[in-house]
């Protein structure tokens, strides 16, 4: 993992009420006080205030994260929330490109260029999704495909702001499944997207920048996957929404 501190993340995705989300950030306030490893919490929209003032009259280091954001400063654009408002509202990290935002609603590559983007350009964190789909595996496809989703997610990005960015591989055929790769194949999968960040950037980059895995990564996986040299973490989904396994992940990212 060389010198990159483990970052988990917490995808609560369209879950909970307002009475359950306070009670799993109490919570994990408190299971999650002394970890070493960075955390960041993203629940729907409109909890993201509350828990923004929960988190910080706790003094947690819990990092607020929000699922999605559109790219356009303000305007007429009907049930978008746009990145001043998240910012608004104490955000500090932005997911771009899920793959449910992908193939679910039907986002293009561009369209997540243009939110990773502008993200970054208001000074906040990005955590860039790509993955392949279980076709696109099995035709051997899953380096091309993530090598082309890194590439047009990350046009116009610069080396600076990479510092700012974190990758997650999720494998589609894994997201909620039961299914994951195994320790060795997600390895392989992240050595490839670190070798063509290399290409994209340069070796330095590639080395600092984080790459998280968020294939059903369960208490019980986490540990021999975050083991891996190139896997830093991990973006979790279902396992995020229960106290006792989401602290278990954490606290096996180190």
């Amino acid at each position: 993992m060389a010198d990159r501190k483990p970052f988990v993340g917490g995808n609560w995705k369209m879950n909970l009420n307002a009475t359950e989300a306070e009670q799993l950030v109490s919570a994990l306030t408190t299971t999650l006080g002394d970890v070493s490893a960075e955390v960041a919490i993203c629940p729907p929209f409109p909890y993201l205030a509350s828990l923004g003032r929960q988190l910080s009259a706790a003094g947690s280091a819990i990092k607020l994260g929000a699922q999605d954001v559109y790219y356009q400063s303000n305007g007429a654009f009907t049930g978008e929330v746009s990145v001043a408002q998240l910012k608004d509202v104490g955000v500090q990290v932005v997911l771009t490109g899920h793959s449910e935002r992908r193939h679910v609603i039907g986002e293009s590559d561009v369209l997540i260029n243009a939110k990773t983007r502008a993200v970054l350009d208001a000074g906040l964190e990005v955590i860039l999704c790509i993955g392949e789909k279980i076709e696109q595996r099995e035709a051997g496809q899953t380096d091309a495909i993530n090598a082309g989703q890194l590439g047009y997610g990350l046009a116009g990005v610069t080396a600076a702001q990479m510092e700012r960015v974190t990758i997650a591989y999720e494998p589609v055929w894994a997201i909620g499944t039961g299914k994951t790769a195994t320790p060795a194949d997600a390895q392989a999968a992240h050595a490839a997207i670190r070798k063509t960040l290399a290409f994209l950037y340069d070796e330095k980059v590639a080395a600092a920048t984080r790459i998280q895995y968020g294939g059903s990564v369960k208490a019980n996986n986490a540990a021999e996957l975050f083991a891996q040299p190139d896997i830093d973490g991990g973006l979790i989904g279902g396992a995020s929404l229960k106290t006792d396994d989401f602290t278990a992940i954490v606290q096996a990212a180190g």
